[in-house]
């Protein structure tokens, strides 16, 4: 963790140090054009020239110790993770889960197996339709890591797809245990609690998690179902802060339309696309300015 934040800060600290450079390259040979037009008979390296270039080798410089990093940061990835964990992965953002599944069985077999590769192997089998293995891989992920709550994440995705939602929202209250601050997990395990009927628990969850970062997808559909909630509760005004914030993440409804291709056959998945086409239409009736 602190050696991520560490590369993540050196990439922004170059990448502000580029751009420092390339400004004081520009700014030093404009400055030294318009000085020159003024007095041509400048034959020496003026102070502005100097400083053109400075920032020239500085940027020239950044540019090469952030490429090193994102070099190195790859390869570290490929050590720990297999060598077929990229691609893998760019394949089941494309919805190829079938092709990602021996890439990512290869990783394994190179002695890689990580939290991060059987989650994302038991992604792949169960969306390919390979429901008993993604529960087996599912299954050994929190065997071999159970203090590692993208184990029991990965545990939950299985549970879902299946519609086995009761264990599902028990692996997710075991991944916020040992993760408090994780939001999007609090998020799920809200929309799960829902899902089983406990509207008092999602609640609570989907609260625990908006009061963290929450990326749009996911706030998206958590400010709605809170909209809901606080409206039958007869809070207004918590009703109405709920609805803005769901406009305000009304761009993150595209990550999940876009993921129903892949659910396509599943409960989960029809749950699913009711209750996007329902985030919809309130994004409509409030775009027209009927939110009840």
């Amino acid at each position: 963790m602190r050696s991520g934040r560490l590369r993540w800060w050196l990439l922004v600290l170059t990448v502000a140090l580029a751009i420092v450079g390339i400004l004081a390259f520009i700014g030093g040979v404009g400055f030294e054009f318009f000085a020159t037009r003024r007095n041509p008979l400048i034959d020496e390296l003026s102070p502005a020239l100097s400083i053109a270039v400075t920032g020239l080798c500085l940027a020239a410089i950044m540019v090469l110790i952030w490429f090193t990093i994102v070099a190195w940061s790859l390869a570290r990835q490929t050590r720990a993770r297999g060598s077929g964990y990229g691609d893998a992965y760019r394949l089941i953002e494309s919805f190829r889960f079938r092709d990602a599944i021996p890439l990512l069985e290869r990783s394994i077999s190179e002695g890689k197996e990580t939290a991060e590769v059987l989650m994302l192997l038991t992604s792949a089998y169960a969306y390919a339709g390979q429901l008993a293995k993604a529960q087996a891989t599912a299954d050994r992920a929190v065997q071999l890591f159970p203090d590692d709550p993208n184990a029991y994440v990965t545990l939950a995705n299985g549970y879902r797809l299946q519609a086995a939602y009761d264990e599902a929202v028990y692996a997710l209250r075991q991944a916020v245990s040992l993760d408090p601050d994780r939001s999007v997990a609090w998020a799920e395990l809200g929309f799960l609690q829902r899902i089983t009927g406990d509207e008092a628990g999602a609640q609570q969850s989907l609260e625990r998690a908006t009061g963290q970062a929450l990326p749009a997808a996911y706030g998206v559909r958590a400010y709605y179902h809170l909209m809901h909630a606080y409206q039958q509760q007869g809070d207004s005004r918590k009703a109405a802060r709920a609805a803005a914030k769901m406009m305000s993440a009304r761009d993150g409804l595209a990550a999940w339309r876009s993921g129903l291709r892949a659910l396509q056959g599943t409960a989960y998945g029809q749950t699913l696309r009711y209750e996007v086409e329902a985030i919809e239409q309130a994004i409509a009736d409030a775009d027209s300015g009927n939110l009840g």
